[in-house]
């Protein structure tokens, strides 16, 4: 089974010298994802998904942030080219969960 969400997020550069771009995932869309995946998360309390911006769609994984309660999605270089998005810009985002 699939879980799939649509949501709209703001991508924003984490601070440091790696260049990490992330969405951060809202509240309610947060909870249900670890509602659906209580017990099955992996390394780090990860959760596998596929993701899509703009038509571009990507495998990843959504990251526990502790310090918001939500997850952060990695939005990697190549989709951020071809979508031709950059920090600051809200994205409509599409998220499947893997294995939900």
């Amino acid at each position: 089974m699939t879980s799939s969400y649509s949501f709209k997020a703001e991508i924003w550069l984490y601070p440091g010298e790696a260049g990490w771009h992330f969405l951060t995932l809202p509240p309610d869309v947060a909870d249900d994802v670890r509602a659906q995946n209580a017990g099955r998360s992996k390394a780090f309390g990860s959760v596998q998904v596929s993701a899509e911006i703009a038509g571009h769609t990507w495998q990843t994984s959504l990251f526990p942030d502790t310090k918001t309660g939500t997850y952060l999605l990695p939005v990697k270089k190549a989709i951020r080219a071809k979508a031709r998005i950059s920090e600051g810009d809200a994205v409509e985002v599409r998220l499947s969960v893997q294995g939900a």
